[in-house]
């Protein structure tokens, strides 16, 4: 399998490659050049999010702004409305 390089040295990985290697839009990679000629290019793991990474965070977002609901928070308030909700003022 062969790809051509940019005048700008960018580089289209084929479908397949990013299939086998798990990459996916707006994943990072790593690239490397091995000594004895050649490059590595390898989907960065220490950044990238699992899914379940992805659902918990989302869960805690959702439960917080639950808890702001229930406070009568709303994110259409004024700055005014702000000030009154946070010094406890009524």
């Amino acid at each position: 399998m062969s790809t051509k390089v940019t005048v700008k040295g960018q580089v289209t990985l084929p479908k397949a490659v990013r299939e086998a290697a798990g990459i996916r839009p707006g994943d990072r990679v790593t690239v490397r050049a091995r000594p004895e000629g050649g490059v590595v290019v390898e989907r960065d793991e220490a950044l990238q999010l699992d899914a379940a990474a992805v659902k918990a965070a989302r869960n805690k977002i959702e439960r917080a702004l639950a808890a702001l609901d229930r406070k009568g928070v709303k994110f259409e308030m004024t700055t005014d409305e702000w000030m009154r909700l946070l010094r406890g003022d009524d």
